[in-house]
């Protein structure tokens, strides 16, 4: 009886990891196959996942400066989101150490504090931060996406990073001390190598954020020159070249960047960073 338990468990379990799967992966799959369908296949009443006929053309008109400017796009979007995750990840390293381990007056105030910003939905900051931006002349300017995405994103860096800070034993940090080194070489030679892992999914989480923003680039942003691949996505709708196999090839391309940061940090989630620092 017991045996037949689990094994309707295990059935049940592994429906449900299929279900998510396919749900999650179908919406993929549909959007390559209409990007490498003609047109007229595209618009069939009874689509067919499989195309019948393969084109590339969609993805050589996308990459096509005269139909749509996706490089200029593309650039202005990798510009942001890299430095905004880069900032935030040096910001938040220095945060979430003070947050983690320095002892002063109003510390759990302020780290409280900063987890506040979430009880608001975005749509309610755009006008604050619309009349800082303005004020500060920033208006359609790439810093002005920055330091909005770094405001946006700050708290969730900061408690990421402090909860994996104190799951490092302090014995390593007091022994770095004890040898001469200062807090902030402890900082950048025990604390953030032992925290590649954690530092690495804070910098994937900031970089997609500022990635696929719309309400905000939207907002700030108005010259074409400065318009990130959401905005240019969005404006590609209300041209003369808007086509469902050219929007699909777009949004692809779109996501390659992310898949392939994600693919070049893979390997540090691997577990075991902090037990061979204590083991050394």
């Amino acid at each position: 009886m017991v045996t037949n338990n689990k094994i309707i468990n295990r059935i049940i379990l592994y429906c449900l990891v299929l279900l998510t799967v396919v749900t999650t992966v179908f919406p993929f799959l549909v959007m390559l196959s209409t990007a490498l369908k003609p047109n007229e296949e595209a618009l069939e009443v009874v689509p067919h996942l499989i195309p019948k006929t393969f084109t590339l053309q969609h993805f050589k008109d996308v990459l096509n400066p005269d139909i749509f400017p996706f490089w200029k796009y593309f650039m202005n979007s990798f510009q942001i989101s890299f430095f905004t995750a880069l900032v935030s990840v040096i910001i938040g390293t220095l945060g979430a150490y003070s947050f983690a381990r320095l002892e002063y007056k109003g510390r759990g105030l302020i780290q409280k504090g900063v987890l506040l910003i979430y009880m608001f939905s975005g749509i309610l900051l755009v006008v604050p931060l619309y009349k800082m931006v303005t004020l500060a002349g920033l208006y359609d300017t790439k810093l002005s996406l920055i330091i909005t995405y770094l405001v946006l994103t700050m708290p969730v860096t900061l408690y990421m990073l402090g909860n994996y800070f104190r799951t490092i034993p302090q014995s390593l940090e007091e022994a770095a001390i004890i040898d001469g080194l200062s807090r902030f070489q402890v900082i950048y030679k025990i604390i953030v190598p032992l925290s590649i892992p954690a530092i690495a999914s804070v910098f994937i989480y900031v970089f997609m954020i500022a990635w696929n923003d719309y309400l905000f680039a939207s907002i700030f942003i108005v010259s074409e020159k400065n318009m990130t691949l959401p905005i240019g996505l969005s404006s590609l709708f209300h041209t003369k070249h808007y086509v469902w196999g050219r929007m699909m090839a777009a949004s692809l391309l779109s996501a390659i960047p992310v898949i392939v940061l994600f693919s070049l940090v893979e390997k540090y989630f691997a577990g075991g960073l902090t037990e061979g620092g204590e083991k050394g």
